[in-house]
């Protein structure tokens, strides 16, 4: 048995009999006007974070969502999309899927604005979508990328990025690890299949997203996740795990490479109203503004005494340079 077919088997499982423990997500459960979200739902939350943000919910857009869990967050797009098929959601997992029929009945008594059909369920690979090219606004997992190995990580983001229209979004929630981890956590199958071992670092997360061609990538959130100890894991010494909410942009490629917010800002304290790097950046005199690491390093290499760069607080959340 493979690694892929474990998670198959956990999750399976999961869908016929709901698992609190399975995840952790630190997100507070939505609460928006006429929103309302089944217990069950609720109890087949198997993300480690959040990928609905309003902000990119605008104009009725296509969505995606890779990996159903028990539908909260199909239930949640629905409430920015109520139409038809607006939302798709795929998964391979045959329980997983009609668990998730099950629940939006329940939505549907609870929420008197829901209806089923906007959801479209599809039974699907994370590797071969099926979905066209070109025809999603706003693509997004929750606690999945993190269950692949590198070769099949690489094949699933690409997918998402082929259905991506231009300028769509890639929103995801995946546990992190700035730590080595060993090979007997790295090699246990249900361990991966728990988002726990397959964690990456955050710079090999975000050179994943930009070589498969994503221009911006923004860091939205970063948070404590799960320790991995020595008494309970195979490792002599605690692991820290973290959880990040990023959202991946197509857009170009700038020629000087991807733009990378992971929460810093410049500020401006010269003599000045203002000051202009001639290069598309504007620092109004005491006004933080968000950049990019890129700009950042730019704006660093000028050596001046009058502005001033935080450190990335991996919070990002709009506006800005770029």
């Amino acid at each position: 048995m493979n690694y892929l077919e474990t998670t198959h088997n956990l999750y399976k499982e999961a869908a016929l009999t709901p698992d609190i423990g399975l995840c952790c997500t630190t997100n507070p459960i939505w609460e928006l006007p006429g929103l309302k979200i089944p217990k069950i739902m609720q109890e087949m939350n198997y993300g480690c974070g959040s990928t609905v943000h309003p902000r990119d919910l605008s104009n009725n857009p296509k969505i995606l969502y890779v990996g159903v869990g028990g539908g909260m967050e199909l239930l949640q797009f629905s409430y920015f999309s109520r139409q038809k098929n607006g939302v798709i959601g795929v998964d391979i997992v045959d329980e997983m899927l009609e668990a998730s029929r099950k629940n939006f009945k329940e939505s549907e008594i609870l929420n008197p604005w829901f209806k089923s059909e906007f959801v479209d369920l599809r039974k699907g690979d994370a590797l071969s979508l099926p979905v066209e090219d070109n025809s999603i606004d706003v693509a997004a997992q929750n606690c999945l990328f993190n269950i692949f190995k590198a070769d099949d990580l690489k094949q699933a983001i690409a997918e998402m990025y082929r259905v991506l229209k231009p300028y769509g979004r890639l929103v995801m929630s995946d546990p992190t690890c700035e730590q080595p981890m060993n090979d007997a956590l790295r090699n246990d199958d249900r361990l991966r299949a728990l988002c726990l071992s397959g964690s990456l670092p955050i710079k090999d997360y975000v050179k994943m997203l930009t070589d498969a061609g994503f221009g911006t990538i923004e860091i939205r959130a970063r948070k404590p996740y799960r320790i991995l100890d020595p008494k309970n894991y195979p490792t002599n010494e605690l692991i820290y795990i973290e959880s990040i909410e990023v959202a991946a942009i197509k857009d170009p490629m700038p020629e000087d490479g991807p733009c990378v917010f992971t929460g810093k800002a410049a500020i401006y304290f010269g003599e000045n109203d203002y000051f202009d790097d001639k290069k598309g950046h504007v620092l109004l005199k005491n006004q933080p503004l968000a950049i990019c690491d890129k700009t950042a390093n730019v704006l660093a290499s000028l050596n001046r005494d009058d502005i001033f760069i935080s450190e990335s607080t991996f919070h990002y959340d709009g506006g800005g340079c770029c």
